[in-house]
């Protein structure tokens, strides 16, 4: 589903325009230009919502109608939602899951994120896949030159950087299997293994 369909599908469920809505579901997948395929959906995440969407967007948005919007419920019900079918919203741990880990990953991380260690809301905010996920290689989704020059300028209202940058996101997407989850929600991820097996027992 693209980012017009899914803002006719807002506008259908809470009225207003399109345009309303059209520039948050096409912020959601901006992340198409780094990667052509469905594993790009790195911001189709709770985390995502509320660490990139939400700080840019805001907590609510108020439409044509005049009627404010909830935009966590909005991102969740319009967007990730009917984008899996309406069946799981994935966690950010799924997709560090399916990154295949490499032994020098640690020192490569170590090396990009020296250089903004003591600055606290940048640290907290490249730091934050970690303490989701548990997992080192969860920081390859902020740890590289889109996320601190695409997402960081908008979320801490910073100017981008003019520089080289030692990782990308192609680092890491390289090294990312696409699962059937990730497919439109033709399988199911690990974190929502368990729920649907309890609600539907036969699927």
């Amino acid at each position: 589903m693209n980012a017009v369909k899914h803002a006719e599908l807002s506008v259908h469920r809470r009225g207003g325009h399109r345009d309303d809505y059209y520039p948050l579901h096409d912020f959601m997948d901006s992340t198409k230009e780094l990667c052509s395929d469905n594993r790009h959906r790195i911001l189709h995440t709770l985390w995502g919502i509320k660490r990139v969407i939400i700080p840019i967007f805001g907590h609510t948005l108020t439409n044509a109608d005049g009627k404010r919007i909830n935009v966590k419920d909005l991102c969740e019900q319009d967007h990730v939602l009917p984008d899996y079918r309406n069946r799981f919203i994935p966690t950010l741990a799924d997709f560090a899951e399916a990154v295949e880990a490499n032994p020098d990953d640690a020192h490569r991380l170590q090396t990009f994120f020296n250089a903004y260690q003591h600055d606290e809301p940048l640290r907290d905010l490249l730091l934050s896949p970690l303490s989701q996920t548990g997992r080192l290689k969860s920081l390859w989704f902020t740890h590289n030159s889109w996320f601190l020059n695409e997402i960081v300028p908008r979320v801490l209202n910073r100017p981008p950087r003019f520089q080289e940058f030692s990782l990308s996101p192609a680092d890491f997407f390289r090294r990312m299997r696409f699962e059937p989850w990730m497919d439109n929600g033709h399988g199911v991820p690990p974190s929502a293994q368990q729920t649907l097996s309890l609600l539907h027992p036969s699927s």
